[in-house]
């Protein structure tokens, strides 16, 4: 496909990377010529310096023979005005906006995004996905991540193997025969910073992060069986009130588990309102790194600390600080990806990098046919993907041994009329299956062609 991507920070500078390694042909518009020249530099990419809402520059672009855009710049009202010349001079089929300001994203302004006024058909608000991420983690409270699939029919757990796991040095084979009646099958693992894709005779090693799909129904008991059968948390504690902070404590106050949500915010003015924002959270005005402070709000029986301010370094030292006094688990977000290199040696349970949150929200979007779902891994090496079967595919009626897949693609669960099926050899692909599956980067194309009936637009 034809992709311009507007923005060269961060995020846009990630999606463009990934997406022209996937074969697509890929234009970054962006007015700072530093940030275009590092996209020139070091990525099959072509970049242009120019202001994103002139026609000229979109038209330099080749816009209108672009199938999809990208807004991703740092100003919400610059990816709105993208969108809407992109559809009214260009005709640009499919249009993708990052959008922050909750102002713009109210349930009662839902109309202003409709093709009549401003024409954006996907609108994406990256602190609310980061905030769903973090939530996500906290439902399943013994794995390090956990991501629905198939209306939340199947769940892939990221789930970190350590001297305690029961099914250490234990093969995949071994592990389907004890557990023949567990509907879950384990994809891979990250081993020594680099993924790999298990076959039936590898095993579990120590350090492994294991990543496992399985039926939503067993999740306690799949953690429980790896050896994590945490519960979820009873009193958590927020420290950092902005978008994220809010809308995960929002999210906490409707969960039915009740946890006691306490939320330590600096500015005043923030924290006044939060406080009249929700319901049941006590919202405490001062500092997360303040030992006394910490101590006055009783961090011995915290259970969960989530170190959510917009500096990196405040993350980091106030989880260090909490996990020091106790804390079972600590979350910290951080925009470098430095720190993520150093998680093991910082003692945090885990660091976030809400730049590859909202990578990967985006590039759910990107795909053709009938691919729904999708997350990534290993810095976008490796897909998890959802794709449903349709009377126009390729694997209809097809057993896994007779589709010829390639290697790369890993066929993990299918969700069949509301029952989730381990596959096997065996397995026949039939009408309406939500496929859940592993695929290597090289294997997108390949994967697109399986299942895709025509360009989603």
């Amino acid at each position: 496909m034809n992709i311009i991507i507007c923005g060269a920070g961060r995020v846009g500078i990630s999606i463009s990377s990934q997406l022209s390694k996937q074969g697509h042909s890929i234009t970054v518009v962006d007015k700072n010529s530093e940030d275009i020249q590092i996209v020139n530099d070091t990525q099959d990419a072509k970049g242009i310096v120019g202001i994103a809402t002139h026609p000229s520059v979109l038209e330099k672009a080749d816009a209108k023979n672009a199938d999809m855009i990208i807004a991703v710049t740092r100003n919400d009202e610059t990816n709105m005005v993208v969108c809407q010349i992109a559809h009214s001079l260009f005709n640009v089929p499919r249009k993708i906006a990052r959008i922050r300001s909750k102002e713009f994203l109210k349930p009662v302004w839902k109309n202003l995004f409709s093709k009549e006024n401003l024409p954006i058909d996907i609108i994406i608000s990256p602190e609310f996905e980061v905030a769903k991420s973090l939530y996500r983690k906290l439902e399943a409270p013994g794995a390090i991540d956990s991501i629905p699939f198939a209306d939340d029919m199947v769940r892939l757990l990221e789930i970190q193997i350590d001297e305690k796991c029961p099914l250490l040095n234990t093969s995949l084979s071994k592990l389907s025969e004890i557990f023949s009646d567990l509907q879950a099958n384990v994809l891979g693992a990250i081993r020594k910073d680099k993924f790999i894709i298990f076959k039936k005779t590898d095993k579990l090693l120590k350090d492994d992060k294991a990543f496992v799909l399985t039926n939503s129904k067993q999740v306690d008991r799949t953690l429980s069986i790896f050896g994590r059968d945490e519960k979820f948390a009873k009193t958590i504690l927020i420290i950092g009130a902005g978008n994220i902070g809010l809308d995960l404590a929002k999210l906490l106050e409707e969960d039915e588990q009740k946890p006691r949500i306490k939320i330590i915010e600096k500015n005043p003015e923030r924290a006044e309102k939060i406080a009249t924002d929700l319901n049941e959270a006590i919202v405490i005005k001062g500092d997360g790194l303040d030992e006394n402070l910490l101590k006055e709000i009783n961090i011995d029986e915290i259970d969960t600390v989530l170190a959510l301010t917009e500096d990196d370094e405040v993350n980091i030292m106030s989880a260090l600080m909490c996990k020091k006094k106790g804390v079972r688990r600590t979350i910290s977000i951080t925009n470098s990806s430095n720190y993520s290199l150093l998680q093991s040696s910082l003692d945090l349970d885990d660091i976030v990098d809400p730049r590859m949150t909202t990578v990967s929200t985006i590039l759910k979007h990107v795909h053709k046919g009938k691919i729904e779902s999708v997350y990534t891994l290993d810095n976008g090496d490796y897909e998890v993907i959802e794709a449903k079967i349709l009377e126009s595919s390729e694997l209809l009626n097809l057993s896994i041994a007779k589709a010829k897949i390639p290697e790369g693609i890993k066929i993990g669960l299918i969700e069949r009329d509301k029952e989730v099926i381990v596959p096997n050899k065996e397995t026949i692909f039939k009408v309406n299956d939500r496929v859940i599956l592993l695929s290597s980067r090289e294997n997108l194309s390949k994967v697109e062609e399986l299942f895709k009936i025509s360009p989603y637009f």
